[in-house]
């Protein structure tokens, strides 16, 4: 599956921004999906996953009540809804694409077969 980000971009602190992550190939809804993020100089982190059917979500705790991860199979896109955007949420933002969903390993980025290229998010002070 070929995953296409987009949505970023430069908004103050406390702004809001959606990404997507647009996929094309394989047949989508087959795939658990996730969010990371990598700022300059820093490992790459998980952000947020869900499910195939979008009834499971999971969240990192530093996003916990500001960000949202949902799907659109019809679509083929998951979207990051980011509100309450902080200086600490700049990064680039990966989308990224898995076989199985396993609580234990759905925060470990090497556990994804799939990634988009990117999409920058800059939060300004």
């Amino acid at each position: 599956v070929q995953l296409q980000a987009s949505g970023g971009g430069l908004v103050q602190a406390g702004g809001s921004l959606r990404l997507s992550c647009a996929a094309s190939g394989r047949t989508f809804s087959s795939y658990h999906m996730g969010w990371f993020r990598q700022a300059p100089g820093k490992e790459r982190e998980f952000v947020a996953a869900v499910s195939w059917s979008g009834s499971s979500t999971l969240l990192a705790d530093s996003v916990k009540g500001r960000f949202a991860i949902s799907r659109d199979n019809a679509k083929n896109t998951v979207y990051l809804q980011m509100n309450s955007l902080k200086p600490e949420d700049a990064a680039v933002y990966y989308c990224a694409a898995r076989g199985s969903w396993a609580i234990p390993t759905m925060r470990q980025w090497g556990r994804y077969e799939f990634w988009g290229q990117g999409t920058q998010v800059t939060v300004s002070s």
